[in-house]
């Protein structure tokens, strides 16, 4: 079987932790205020408890998100992404009076199989918010996870994710 040429490839066969980047069609900063934003973080955690996907990771955007998910059934992954898109999708055209529009695009999916690889994304995600200049500190970015997990993890964990080198970090993120 061959890939589709015109999207990426979903290869969600087996248990792990996947880093997944999600844009909005055309790169459209749909998610432009605070109250967007606060519903379309509920609905990634509400649908990450349902299909019992554990979020490590997460950064959220006005176009784009990007998460670090863990999961016993990736199948379930795939299917709580399609539920995340659909529900987010539908709240903030009704909000914004537009129904029938084409929030999501598309979105990219690997599998981490590599503990630097997973470490490396773990930080990238924490401080993506930074890379885009909207904050300094990334824990003052209210719609990812770095503050949660500078309050959460061992201190020795968070060192180990703050060492990691981000600079090679292959992922599309031209937003």
């Amino acid at each position: 079987m061959s890939d589709w040429p015109h999207a990426p490839p979903h290869r969600f066969h087996e248990a792990g932790t996947y880093f997944i980047t999600a844009s909005t069609l055309r790169k459209q900063r749909i998610f432009n205020d605070p109250v967007s934003m606060d519903a379309l973080q509920r609905s990634l955690f509400a649908n990450a408890k349902e299909y019992d996907c554990w979020l490590q990771a997460w950064a959220l955007f006005s176009n784009h998100y990007h998460l670090v998910v863990q999961t016993d059934d990736a199948i379930r992954l795939h299917r709580m992404l399609v539920r995340l898109h659909t529900e987010s999708a539908i709240e903030v055209n009704r909000r914004q009076d537009a129904k029938g529009r084409k929030v999501w695009f598309q979105f990219r999916d690997t599998q981490l199989t590599f503990e630097r690889s997973w470490l490396a994304r773990l930080r990238y995600t924490h401080e993506n918010a930074v890379h885009h200049g909207l904050v300094g500190d990334a824990e003052k970015y209210p719609w990812c996870s770095a503050g949660w997990f500078e309050r959460t993890a061992a201190l020795s964990f968070v060192r180990t994710v703050q060492s990691v080198k981000i600079d090679r970090v292959s992922v599309y993120d031209d937003f």
